[in-house]
């Protein structure tokens, strides 16, 4: 076992010799015609581009390109990589992989919008009725939610982004309990989602208009806390059904990095499964849209 350990290569030189073979793997399967440049007819020997052309397309020197190829230890930075993941006509899986390759931190994952997608993510909340779900973009704009979401948490076409309902929704703000407590966990996990894209706008712009509008949020943000989203306890108190409690779950959708769904799972040891079950049926939605009396 000793020996055995003692002849395998250390995990930089592993990744290395993975980096020279997947680049010469994708220059090799690039034509010169697919890049722009003459065929070279019978007299090219070397499949797909050669090491000087890849480096003249993506605009680095010729001995760096080399050295890159080569696994050597030299200053790699995301617009180079960028650059010849063009020239070598990479996809976005494959582009993260360069850069892991190459000692950095992959860029997140790209987004591939698609209808047939989108459906079937209807069709997934949908499905976990009678329990609540929805799904929501990167900034939390709500895209699509099931029917249990919009009886339990008051969700309705006008509320258009989970952070914003939150503070500004009265309907919703009625029905969650220690609101307070679960503002302040709301609010250090959208900083951590726009820690992930630090220049991207439009999570600014989400908060500067919250914050025009809600001294509470503003208040909080500013104390710049910072909290990992995945499993968040709450309470909802519906005014037919009573206490309601949830596991919050967010699952990230690794083909589209841009979307998240919550599902809200009912707490073990409450009834808030055979309340949701009551709810969700056609005489609890006749109950539900009742005038509540005061």
């Amino acid at each position: 076992m000793e020996n055995a350990a003692k002849s395998m290569p250390s995990a930089k030189s592993y990744r290395r010799q993975e980096l020279r073979e997947f680049l010469m793997a994708r220059r090799a399967r690039i034509s010169p015609t697919e890049a722009g440049l003459p065929d070279g007819g019978a007299r090219r020997r070397t499949p797909g581009l050669r090491r000087e052309e890849v480096a003249v397309l993506a605009g680095v020197g010729v001995s760096w390109y080399q050295w890159l190829e080569q696994g050597r230890e030299i200053t790699v930075s995301p617009q180079v990589l960028d650059a010849v993941a063009r020239v070598l006509k990479l996809n976005g899986s494959e582009r993260r992989h360069l850069y892991g390759l190459a000692g950095l931190n992959p860029p997140l994952p790209e987004a591939a919008p698609g209808s047939d997608f989108c459906d079937g993510l209807h069709r997934l909340i949908d499905a976990w009725m009678p329990f609540p779900a929805h799904v929501m973009d990167a900034y939390w704009n709500i895209i699509a939610f099931n029917d249990a979401a919009g009886l339990a948490f008051a969700f309705t076409p006008d509320d258009t982004n989970c952070l914003v309902t939150f503070f500004t929704s009265p309907r919703y703000r009625g029905r969650v309990d220690h609101w307070d407590e679960l503002a302040a966990s709301v609010v250090a996990q959208y900083r951590a989602a726009v820690s992930e894209r630090p220049d991207d706008e439009g999570f600014r712009a989400v908060v500067e208009e919250l914050a025009a509008v809600s001294p509470e949020f503003a208040e909080i943000w500013a104390r710049g806390d910072v909290q990992a989203s995945g499993q968040t306890l709450k309470e909802i108190i519906h005014p037919t059904a009573g206490s309601l409690h949830f596991e919050s779950t967010q699952l990230r959708i690794p083909a589209r990095p841009d979307l998240t769904i919550v599902m809200h799972n009912p707490l073990p040891g409450t009834d808030t499964a055979a309340k949701l079950e009551r709810l969700t049926s056609p005489e609890g939605r006749r109950d539900t849209m009742r005038p509540v009396a005061g």
